[in-house]
């Protein structure tokens, strides 16, 4: 199973900008997107039909033109969740999950702590969250939980270091990635490639991707009974609708 994640960054504009010839070409069984910014009837479903992606399913947030995510999928799958049932995460249309046999596909776009009020807010929301897929875990074992995290891990996931005191970069913030991860998942691209420095997201300002002053927030977080069938893992840098590029994770299903 082929599985791209993707912040698309409203995914009108990146129709505008070839989305529908890309997704064709990198051809995925699963796509998963974040920050549609949109409404279903928004939407042409029939571009990503004729895609061969029969199967979408959209949660948006309740405000128009913010945050949202989407799955989009060739294959129909056995249930999907919208939301995970916490009123206080799912207004804004942040997580969606898809199960198949064997294997069950989460889009999750992870809040940006852009000021105190929204700081608090991720904290809130990345507690909730923990404990959300703890349970999750019990019913539903083999789990990819793709999309932005807003968070980078380690000092090789972002282009300055010296950052610490930016939110995506907090000591706080990386310590909750590091014990997401501890506690049953993989980080697919950081386990298939220790010590590449790639990244998955750059600001649009000072020419940042042409100097590819970036940072990797978007993540294949794949749960630990699935690791020996993971088998590729990379970012797409080369995809340019976005301000993010896609990341994808191949696991044997």
């Amino acid at each position: 199973m082929k599985i791209i994640s993707y912040n698309v960054n409203g995914i009108r504009a990146a129709l505008n900008k070839g989305f529908i010839d890309w997704l064709k070409a990198a051809d995925p069984d699963v796509i998963c997107l974040q920050e549609i910014k949109a409404m279903e009837d928004q939407l042409d479903l029939s571009l990503f039909e004729d895609a061969g992606y029969k199967y979408h399913y959209w949660f948006s947030a309740q405000k128009k033109g913010y945050s949202g995510v989407a799955i989009l999928s060739k294959t129909k799958p056995n249930h999907v969740e919208f939301g995970t049932g916490i009123e206080s995460m799912d207004f804004e249309g942040r997580n969606l999950r898809v199960d198949f046999d064997g294997i069950s596909v989460m889009s999750l776009y992870l809040p940006s702590g852009t000021n105190d009020a929204r700081l608090q807010h991720k904290f809130d929301y990345m507690d909730q969250f923990q404990i959300y897929i703890s349970n999750l875990k019990q019913e539903i074992p083999n789990l990819v939980i793709c999309g932005d995290y807003n968070i980078c891990h380690e000092e090789i996931d972002i282009h300055n270091p010296k950052m610490k005191g930016v939110s995506g970069f907090l000591p706080e913030e990386r310590t909750w990635i590091g014990q997401f991860i501890n506690y049953d998942f993989i980080d697919a691209f950081r386990y298939l490639h220790p010590e590449k420095q790639e990244y998955s997201w750059w600001s649009y300002r000072a020419n940042s991707r042409a100097n590819n002053k970036g940072w990797r927030l978007d993540y294949t977080m794949v749960s630990k009974p699935l690791q020996e069938k993971i088998k590729r893992a990379v970012i797409l840098r080369d995809a340019v609708h976005s301000d993010h590029c896609p990341v994808l994770v191949e696991i044997e299903n």
